[in-house]
């Protein structure tokens, strides 16, 4: 791959810091030693402007090209939280926090941002200002919501944002992007249904519950199938039903369901908001139950723009090639909260394959260290790209 020779030459030591990440994963916005070491690498790197605390637990720091003749600033970022599970992946560096691991790789996203940010601070090929974005809390608690709802965009002059996911079953080191959505929106709710405990023999004195909870669950799912345009992409599951008891001859006072909702535009967002609380209501009138409904929007669309799409696929050529990019990857249903990012500024998001690995989150899947490098250099390559040095 012609990566960077720089970035080639470094790829052992961003190896190094990624391992050493994989070690102390941390959640949310709690990352009390991720923190630290990334304070400590752009310290040794000698970036002086940095910023710690940004949305609780963020880092942001800049780093100035050569010049600055047109007051251009370009925002790069990079997620640092790990997921509450254990992991299976084998590694020799494996994670020293129980029920905490790196299994989404945001250990590589966090060492490719470092890597690139010491190159660009040694070299300073381009006319502008680099934000070096280190996010907390992408998992859960939208950690960049966080960091742009402190004024993040505005405090440090962001005009354009960029960042990257790994992707396992793409091929190592090749690009996917596509303009507008890319990823799904992620709403969930939670639902008391209440109706009347009794005896399991006796049901005609009770109002059964589970039966209440089951028609709810059978009657969601015709929303995708009957309610949204089939030319349309959408998703409610029903991932828990718990009632208040475990007896084999009592039937249960109230049943828990939970759930989640995902969609590629708010049009459809907002007419399975509005289905999921009337089919809700209407099923427990029916039976004579009452329902009780939280309904939480999460994480938005996450829409990439035209032109920074163009030139982010742009930058990732100059990287891999015109074989290794695919600029009409189709949309995926997962969430993701650089999504608050790009809809405060203009910007792209795209994947990088990480191979024939298990998928994100799983508790086997490990990042590729091939692809740190690659990575890096893309970081660059849309920096000296978009801020040319004058």
């Amino acid at each position: 791959m012609p990566i960077r020779n720089r970035l080639a030459e470094m790829a052992p030591e961003i190896a190094g810091w990624r391992h050493h990440l994989h070690t102390i994963p941390e959640l949310e916005y709690d990352l009390p030693k991720t923190t630290a070491y990334v304070l400590e690498k752009l310290e040794e790197f000698g970036i002086e402007d940095v910023t710690a605390g940004v949305g609780q637990s963020g880092i942001v720091a800049t780093i100035k090209g050569k010049s600055d003749t047109k007051g251009r600033v370009i925002g790069l970022r990079a997620d640092m939280d790990a997921l509450p599970m254990d992991e299976v992946g084998g590694v020799d560096y494996a994670s020293t926090h129980p029920g905490m691991a790196h299994t989404c790789g945001h250990d590589g996203h966090t060492s490719m941002l470092l890597g690139a940010a010491k190159y660009l601070n040694e070299t300073r090929n381009f006319d502008g200002t680099v934000v070096l974005i280190f996010q907390p809390a992408e998992e859960e608690g939208a950690g960049g919501k966080a960091m742009v709802d402190d004024g993040m965009m505005d405090r440090w002059g962001v005009q354009e944002v960029y960042g990257m996911h790994n992707m396992p079953g793409l091929p190592v080191g090749q690009f996917a992007v596509r303009p507008g959505a890319l990823m799904a929106s992620v709403d969930t709710f939670d639902v008391t249904v209440t109706g009347k405990g009794g005896h399991a023999a006796v049901p005609h004195d009770a109002i059964d519950t589970n039966l209440v909870a089951a028609q709810m669950v059978v009657a969601l799912n015709s929303i995708t199938s009957r309610n949204v345009d089939p030319l349309k992409s959408a998703v409610v599951t029903v991932t828990t039903m718990l009632s208040d008891t475990d007896s084999y001859n009592v039937i249960p006072q109230t049943v828990n369901l939970k759930g989640t909702v995902r969609t590629l535009d708010n049009p459809i967002r907002d007419l399975i908001e509005e289905r999921v609380t009337a089919i809700l209501e209407a099923t427990a009138v029916g039976y004579g139950a009452t329902v009780d409904i939280a309904y939480n929007r999460g994480y938005p669309v996450t829409v990439n723009h035209d032109d920074q799409t163009a030139y982010a696929a742009e930058a990732a050529r100059a990287v891999v090639g015109d074989a290794g990019v695919d600029t009409d990857t189709p949309p995926i249903m997962p969430a993701e909260d650089f999504a608050y990012m790009l809809e405060a500024r203009p910007g792209a998001y795209l994947f990088l394959g990480n191979g024939d690995t298990p998928m994100c989150h799983h508790p086997a899947y490990v990042f590729t260290d091939d692809i740190l490098p690659v990575g890096s250099s893309w970081f660059a390559e849309i920096v000296e790209r978009r801020m040319p040095a004058a």
